[in-house]
């Protein structure tokens, strides 16, 4: 691949500057961050706003004025493109009134939304007695849902797809942890969680949410050993992120041209066992992975 981009780059290096600019932005960042390696031309044009402004969203100047300007990391006007990009991709600003984050995807520049914890739907959140609200210092927004306890677990969602990338397939997931102190009734009460567009029926899916089931059925009944690995080794477990939170996927679904709603919902309402623990930053809606991160 690298080969053949600098035979082309060879090709092309007589070109004005602009007009190899102009070509760079046709591709994806990752196309132009690998093109700036060939040659000291292609590398200027690969700095150029001609290219970095063809990855930032259309409605970028928008959003940006649903953001508070003192929470962003760059100067909406005198940042280059480049610097706003990659900004964006690194550090995900906060929309109104700090509830909902937009992010890039480094690689192709499509939108990555999350909705916080008081932008999403927890049943009895407002009662003190089974939520509480806390600041996190892990987590980018202001709040964060903690479970003191409750026996019946409901967490739901819906946002415009107006928001997100046209035409992108799009995973949902629930971002959370599990209190360091203490947390229960999550290794034997499986939840039920689905994702999709509204008005589309979608078969709900079984997933835990205790991030060491396998250990934690264990500690409470060891004679289920050999029950406990043959249930663990079929269930959707979370998976650990690179920021230190958890995530499960609750399904996914095609954004199309952005006329529609998605909705996302979480549920465990049939075990009965009380759930203490759980620590709710929100969840994300973020692209699925394609060929471009071959």
């Amino acid at each position: 691949m690298e080969e053949e981009m600098r035979t082309a780059a060879a090709d092309l290096s007589s070109l004005p500057e602009g007009v190899i600019a102009h070509i760079l932005s046709l591709t994806t960042p990752l196309d132009v961050c690998r093109a700036s390696t060939v040659s000291r031309i292609f590398h200027s044009a690969a700095q150029s706003d001609i290219v970095w402004n063809r990855f930032l969203p259309p409605d970028l100047d928008v959003l940006i004025s649903r953001s508070k300007s003192d929470d962003l990391d760059f100067d909406p006007i005198s940042s280059s493109k480049k610097n706003i990009f990659f900004s964006l991709c690194d550090s995900p600003m906060l929309l109104d009134d700090g509830d909902k984050s937009l992010a890039l995807e480094k690689w192709t520049g499509r939108k990555c939304i999350m909705l916080g914890a008081r932008n999403i739907t927890i049943v009895w959140s407002d009662t003190p007695e089974y939520w509480t609200w806390e600041h996190h210092p892990d987590s980018r927004f202001a709040e964060v849902a903690v479970l003191l306890q409750v026996w019946w677990l409901e967490i739901r969602g819906r946002m415009s797809c107006r928001i997100l990338t046209r035409r992108t397939t799009y995973g949902v997931y629930l971002v959370f942890k599990m209190n360091e102190d203490e947390y229960r009734g999550f290794n034997f009460d499986l939840a039920e969680v689905r994702a999709g567009i509204l008005g589309t029926e979608s078969d709900p899916k079984t997933v835990c949410l205790d991030p060491d089931l396998e250990n934690s059925r264990l500690r409470l009944a060891p004679w289920l050993i050999d029950h406990s690995l043959e249930m663990s080794s079929e269930l959707e477990q979370p998976k650990e992120r690179q920021d230190g939170w958890f995530e499960i996927q609750l399904g996914e679904f095609e954004s199309g041209d952005g006329d529609d709603e998605v909705e996302m919902d979480l549920m465990e309402v049939k075990g009965g066992t009380r759930k203490i623990g759980l620590v709710v930053e929100g969840i994300e809606i973020r692209p699925k992975p394609t060929s471009v991160l071959a």
